[in-house]
């Protein structure tokens, strides 16, 4: 029996909703064909963007989108999407693929997207290629009300007033694909660059460095020493791979039980590099002023037989959805530091939340946990302990369950991922410092580790209602099936 205790009167900090972000870039299919098909387009949309994958993703309340990359960020140059489409040059996508853009999806669009999702805006702007006048004509374009150069030929392209920005990343993965620069170097050019991002009229941008990549301790250093000062946070990325190799990656789908496990042991690692990475900005920023955002995370297998490997296009297992809840659980509990996260990628790239293909679109198992956290957005982590057990396969060992519980508009949210591939978890709750009179529950499982859907059977895995949980004596029994995330209510 695991036992869980929540003080529901002590508080340890807010999750902020936008640690439920997403990231959207121009590779394989995520924008074109999943997110824009285009005005003209047989598939129902509204201002070219698909209306099913538009309503799905409202029910997940995303809170901000990231975009244009990635790696396309730093060959991105922005005047090249604007204006009439059928007059915008094209380009060829080096990174992604050498397939040609045509840049029909640019500002002015992504700004349409955001309005129509009910989401925050996150740019990240061109350093790798871009020079400083480039972005600082785009910030001005974007935010600017007045009358200039920028702002008028924003209006000649059809938008009147200015939007709003807050957002804006310096940079991506300047270490590698944004440039192969050393620490030293990023952090002039970031203190460089950073200083023509100008604030317009009342739009105060939230300036984002180019953090570092997995356990790069020493990028971390660097950037907080020499460019903390002018930072409001820092980005980390980290990537689920199953052996921990980039260069040796597995399929998606039909794995065995020793993989489900190590795959669930190198998520966990987020823990490690938090702490970590975040114990280094301690030194520097003790008041914890700089944030460190995860804007890329997900897990990563091998791209689906047949399909272009460049488009990174995979499925998406009951695996990969304990593997979401996992980071959610462990970015609630670094609160602190940790304000913004966005998984990698939105729609049929990476650890995917929908999938399409022509006119079909199927949710995946990752969308579901989506839906079933949006209770944590914006609510109050409540202090908890509890005896996470133990899952061990050939001498290795990973906590049985993870646990994590919230508080809003009066309702306690718990969260209770079973990781164990065989075993069931009897669960004890004790609720300490209020009563409650009603509990409800919703739980993700399947007899079939790598259970996903497909377009043939759309809904072969979803969240279905979860009633084993029985009150004694005051505390609530539940018992938690293998390979499970449960999320129970209490009011």
């Amino acid at each position: 029996m695991h036992n869980v205790k929540i003080n529901t009167d002590i508080k340890k900090g807010r999750i902020d909703k936008n640690i439920y972000g997403h990231f959207a870039e121009h590779l394989g299919r995520c924008i074109y064909g999943g997110i824009y098909v285009g005005d003209d387009s047989d598939i129902p949309n509204v201002d070219g963007m698909r209306l099913d994958v538009v309503e799905a993703l409202k029910k997940v309340k995303i809170p901000v989108l990231r975009w244009p990359g990635g790696c396309f960020a730093d060959e991105y140059h922005w005047m090249d999407g604007i204006g009439e489409k059928s007059l915008r040059p094209s380009m060829v996508n080096t990174h992604w693929g050498n397939v040609t853009e045509n840049n029909s999806f640019g500002t002015h669009e992504f700004f349409k997207l955001c309005e129509i999702l009910g989401c925050e805006p996150y740019i990240c702007g061109n350093v790798g290629s871009g020079s400083v006048q480039e972005m600082s004509q785009w910030i001005e374009y974007m935010t600017f009300g007045g009358k200039s150069p920028m702002s008028d030929l924003r209006r000649e392209n059809g938008q009147e007033n200015s939007w709003p920005l807050k957002y804006f990343g310096v940079g991506n993965e300047s270490w590698g694909c944004g440039g192969c620069m050393r620490p030293e170097y990023y952090a002039d050019l970031y203190r460089r660059y950073q200083k023509y991002c100008r604030n317009y009229d009342d739009n105060i941008l939230y300036k984002i460095a180019c953090g570092p990549s997995d356990d790069d301790y020493r990028w971390t250093e660097v950037l907080m020493r020499e460019a903390g000062n002018y930072m409001d946070a820092l980005a980390l990325h980290y990537y689920t791979i199953p052996s921990g190799n980039f260069e040796d990656k597995s399929p998606a789908t039909g794995f065995n039980e020793k993989e489900w496990f190590t795959t669930l042991k190198q998520t966990l690692y987020m823990e490690e590099l938090i702490s970590r990475h975040s114990a280094i900005m301690d030194v520097y920023d003790k008041e914890k002023k700089v944030k460190l955002i995860v804007d890329e995370w997900g897990v990563w297998y091998e791209a689906e037989p047949g399909t272009n490997p460049k488009f990174l296009y995979q499925q998406n297992t009951l695996r990969d959805a304990l593997i979401a809840a996992l980071n959610f659980h462990i970015f609630h509990n670094h609160n602190e530091r940790v304000t913004m996260a966005n998984i990698a990628q939105t729609v049929n790239v990476l650890q995917a939340l929908v999938l399409t293909d022509g006119e079909k679109m199927i949710k995946t198992p990752t969308y579901h946990i989506f839906e079933m956290y949006t209770k944590y957005h914006d609510s109050d982590l409540l202090d908890i302990s509890y005896d996470p057990g133990e899952y061990i396969m050939e001498g290795s060992k990973l906590p049985h369950i993870s646990v994590s519980a919230s508080k809003k508009d009066g309702q306690v949210f718990l969260s209770l991922v079973n990781l164990s591939h065989k075993d069931s978890a009897a669960v004890c709750i004790e609720m300490r410092g209020e009563d409650y009179s009603f509990i409800e529950g919703r739980i993700l499982t399947s007899d079939t580790i790598d259970c996903h859907n497909t377009f043939e059977k759309p809904k072969a895995i979803a969240p279905d209602v979860f009633d084993k949980i029985i009150l004694q004596q005051g505390k609530y029994i539940v018992k938690a099936p293998s390979s499970s995330v449960a999320v129970l209510t209490f009011g």
